[in-house]
């Protein structure tokens, strides 16, 4: 059985692109809500660090589910290799 990956690897480098599944999209969109979410509620000009953890936190466990959903990352240099 062929794994369905929520997000694709990049064509170049290193890492993920856009979302391929509509759970990836979710995920992202959630990612977003939270950003600015964050931004709104927790301005980074008056809680620097509250903010700055906010989104540390956010973006790790964004991190965890790209890479517990997606292609495995390695260095790509384009489409042939």
């Amino acid at each position: 059985m062929k794994q369905r990956y929520w997000f694709y690897a990049k064509q170049y480098g290193w890492g993920w692109g856009l979302p391929a599944t509509w759970e990836g999209w979710c995920v992202m969109g959630l990612y977003l809500v939270i950003l600015v979410a964050a931004a709104t509620w927790v301005p980074p000009h008056r809680f620097p660090g509250c903010f700055a953890g906010t989104v540390t936190v956010a973006t790790s466990l964004f991190g965890v589910v790209a890479w517990k959903t997606g292609e495995p990352p390695h260095w790509r240099w384009g489409k042939d290799t």
